[in-house]
Order: structure tokens, then C-alpha cells, then sequence
């Protein structure tokens, strides 16, 4: 039976604790893993460009073993082209899985509905499975147990703050959203992240006020104009100049570090200072990247099991 990866929010504790402990071992070990997907092939269908989401996945696919094959924005672009349906219908018949970068989440439902083969979400308007994974490694190998620590994000409630909340409510991390006015998390996701929290003991808090973000062991924050967004820049400052994480952000808050998932806009919702300084995590979230998609893989593709206790 094939196991698609559209979004953690349907995921246990336990199998994503040990998705992670081995996203650690592949990137402590990762000769023990090369041959993982030895003789396996996956399509990488982006429907939005991409840097580290396209570099990590084929890099990495390589390393396991397997190989990529890159269909792009221009051609493979679903909407008026092609029914999702019968692409990911078509794509079993030579791929072993597919990874899919599109605008739509319902993309991703027809592509996982019609395809024989997995399916991969790296990244739609509602989740970013594959980068909160790769967040969540980096603050475990900052912080070791990251059970009871806080994460708050700050900007525009999107797709990362989703699986951010998500995975977080999932192992036990607080995590505070400090958005402007109008641009809240989605109702019906806050909700189901409220329910893994109670069960976690997660505290799960949101708002618009910057002195939620006081006590937080990181801040983390995402472009203020997502891929798309046909906005202008100037309304979009007016909104979120008060939100950009900064040094002054960082000591009122007390948080040791920063993190972003890039691209990063300099001096737009995060300074340069900040980037470059010794709090900034971002690098090493960018590098785990890797690391997160490949456990994915393994255990979608190369027969490693989790531990689902």
C-alpha cells in the first residue's frame, strides 16, 4: 500500500519523533543510506520555481542512490494543460514517487487520488510539510530536547506557519503567531492544531500585539509577500513594517535565535544584521532541508520503518 506525504496534520507523535531521529542519522551517517533508493526514480513537478527545494531534493535523491527527473514551471505546469488526474496517473507508470511544488493543495489531492506511486507535498498554498521537518531537526540539534521550548512566528500567517503549528502542537513545542490584522492563520487549521496541543501539552497561542513574542526561545519569520501575490509593495510595507524581525525585535523578546525559511528579502521582514549575526539559524535550516526530505523518502520509498509507538 503506498503512503503519501501531503501534510503531518493527520500524522501520531510517535512516528514523527522518529521521522526526525532519522532525518539526524542520515545526516550524521549518510554512507549507511546511499543505496536506499538504489534503482529508484522520482519526478519532481514544480509548478512554482524554487532554489532549495529543487537542489535539495535532487542532491539529495542522489546521494540515496535514486534519480530525479525535473519537470518545470513552463512544462509541467497543470492548470489548462493537463487534469492533474491523468498526470499523476501517467507519472506512475514510470516513477516510483512523485514530489510536487504547486499553488493548489487540491493539485496535490488528484495528483495523490490518481497516482499508484507517493506523493510528496513540497509546498502548497496551505503546508510546507518538508520545511517545518527540516525546522524542527535544527532546533533539536540547537536545543537537544525541544519539548516545552517556544517558536514565534512573526509576519504573515501562511503555508510555513501551518506545518510549523502543525508539528510543533505535535511534539510538545509552544508556538506563538503575531500576525497584522487580517492576515491570521486559517480558522479551521488553528483549530486542529489546538486539539494535537492539548493532547502534546503545547501551548498554542496567537495575536497581533508584539509583546507575545517576550519569552520566546526563537523567532521565526517568512516573506511578507508570498509567490503570486500581486499586492503592491507599498501596502504591504504599511502592514508588516512593525512585524520585521530585527535586533531590537531579538532583545525584547529574549530569543536566542532567528530562523527563516528563504528567500529571505534584506531589510524588508528581516534585516541583514540579523541574517548574517550569531543567532541566525537559517543556513543550517537551509542545509536540513536535505536531511528532513530524505528520511522522507527512505520511508516512503526505501522500506525504513518508523517506530509508531
Amino acid at each position: 500500500m503506498k503512503h503519501d506525504l501531503l501534510t503531518f496534520a493527520d500524522w501520531q507523535p510517535g512516528p514523527l519523533t522518529s521521522l526526525l531521529a532519522l532525518a539526524g542519522r542520515i545526516k550524521a551517517h549518510p554512507h549507511d543510506y546511499q543505496q536506499v533508493l538504489a534503482g529508484k526514480s522520482v519526478v519532481a513537478l514544480f509548478e512554482k520555481p524554487s532554489l532549495r527545494t529543487r537542489v535539495s531534493f535532487d542532491i539529495g535523491i542522489n546521494k540515496l542512490g535514486g534519480h530525479m527527473v525535473y519537470l518545470d514551471s513552463q512544462a509541467g505546469k497543470l492548470a489548462g494543460r493537463e487534469d492533474a488526474k491523468d498526470m499523476g496517473a501517467n507519472l506512475s507508470c514510470w516513477a516510483d514517487a512523485i514530489v510536487a511544488r504547486v499553488f493548489d493543495h487540491n493539485t496535490l489531492e488528484q495528483l495523490a487520488d490518481a497516482a499508484s506511486v507517493s506523493v510528496i507535498n513540497a509546498l502548497c498554498d496551505r503546508y510546507h510539510p518538508c520545511q517545518a521537518l527540516a525546522d524542527y531537526l535544527t532546533l533539536t540539534e540547537v536545543f537537544g530536547d525541544i519539548k516545552g521550548r517556544t517558536l514565534a512566528y512573526v509576519g504573515d500567517g501562511n503555508n510555513v506557519t501551518h506545518s510549523l503549528l502543525i508539528v510543533g502542537a505535535l511534539l510538545g513545542v509552544n508556538v506563538t503567531v503575531v500576525t497584522p490584522p487580517s492576515h491570521e492563520v486559517e480558522p479551521d487549521i488553528w483549530q486542529h492544531c489546538q486539539s494535537l496541543a492539548a493532547t502534546s501539552g503545547a501551548q498554542l497561542r496567537s495575536g497581533h500585539g508584539l509583546d507575545l513574542l517576550e519569552g520566546a526561545d526563537v523567532l521565526y519569520t517568512d516573506t511578507w509577500l508570498s509567490m503570486g501575490d500581486d499586492t503592491p509593495l507599498a501596502t504591504i510595507k504599511e502592514r508588516f513594517v512593525p512585524y520585521q524581525v530585527n535586533q531590537a525585535m531579538l532583545d525584547s523578546s529574549g530569543a536566542r535565535y532567528v530562523m527563516h525559511c528563504q528567500p529571505a528579502h534584506r531589510d524588508l521582514e528581516i534585516t541583514s544584521d540579523v541574517i548574517d549575526g550569531p543567532a541566525s539559524l537559517l543556513m543550517q535550516q537551509a542545509e536540513n532541508r536535505m536531511h528532513g526530505q530524505n528520511a522522507i523518502l527512505a520511508t516512503l520509498l526505501g522500506g525504513i520503518e518508523l517506530d509508531r509507538s
